[in-house]
């Protein structure tokens, strides 16, 4: 399963390295997907974090290249990406064609801004759940939620968490297969 990972600078480090990690030792390809050509940053927290190459800028990125798609938060890396209408395009392909999509505390902006949320259920950071109501979604406030062909997390601490329904859902989707790594 290949897995497209949307960031730009700001994204919180820990909510795209851990998420990356379980799909990587789950079997996944994943790759860095930017409005950026080199190398990204990530924020830990309260200061800036690590820089990250970038696998494939957004301007070459294709989103019937992947299988599914994550979308980490912040609050920098979401805001931006919402106002990138190429962001919003590739993250909607993946709504539209079915694809997983799983996303992570700030990281339902970049949804929202696809109008594709009405009727779908989705967690988040809870200043965002404002934002996906007036998007016509229900905010759930639990670590995490599957809907569909979505799942969502609220914060850092619901990692462990999202990694497993991530998993779990990205595996389903292609039939069982994708995501399990062969013994």
């Amino acid at each position: 399963m290949k897995v497209a990972i949307l960031v730009t600078d700001g994204f919180e480090q820990v909510e795209m390295t851990e998420p990356r990690k379980a799909l990587d030792e789950a079997g996944a390809r994943t790759s860095i997907v930017s409005l950026k050509d080199d190398k990204v940053r990530g924020w830990k927290f309260t200061e800036w974090g690590d820089e990250f190459p970038v696998d494939v800028p957004l301007a070459r990125a294709r989103p019937e290249d992947f299988d599914a798609i994550l979308l980490p938060g912040g609050v920098i890396n979401p805001d931006k990406l919402r106002m990138d209408e190429n962001a919003v395009l590739f993250a909607q392909a993946f709504l539209d064609g079915g694809k997983p999509v799983a996303t992570i505390c700030h990281g339902p902006w970049t949804l929202i801004e696809t109008g594709k949320m009405r009727g779908r259920r989705l967690a988040s950071w809870p200043s965002l759940q404002t934002d996906i109501e007036n998007a016509g979604a229900e905010w759930v406030d639990q670590e995490a939620v599957v809907d569909g062909n979505l799942v969502s997390s609220r914060k850092p601490d619901d990692i462990p968490a999202f990694n497993r329904e991530m998993i779990g859902l990205f595996g389903r989707a292609r039939g069982g297969q994708a995501g399990q790594r062969a013994t």
